[in-house]
């Protein structure tokens, strides 16, 4: 019994269908049609409600992790890491 038969003629490719014209909508132009994505109204007015929750403590927090990084000077409990790790090790 042959597994890989390589004679074989007219075999199925469900994959090369995947280009074919017949699953993407007609753009008018010669070429690929593009994707396209639409955000709602209340998810904009959402967007916009969670960039207001940031409050002038969270923004000097942010400010003061900010330059800390950038001058080699922020500190990294590794003992607090390994505690967040192990649950995901066992």
């Amino acid at each position: 019994m042959k597994i890989n038969d390589n004679g074989r003629i007219g075999a199925v490719n469900p994959y090369k269908k995947a280009g074919d014209s017949a699953f993407v909508p007609s753009t008018g132009k010669k070429g690929k049609a593009k994707d396209q994505v639409e955000i709602s109204a209340e998810a904009k007015e959402l967007l916009g409600a969670q960039g207001a929750v940031r409050t002038e403590a969270h923004s000097q927090r942010l400010e003061q992790l900010k330059s800390s990084v950038a001058s080699g000077t922020y500190y990294v409990d590794s003992g607090k890491i390994a505690e967040k790790l192990l649950p995901y090790l066992k």
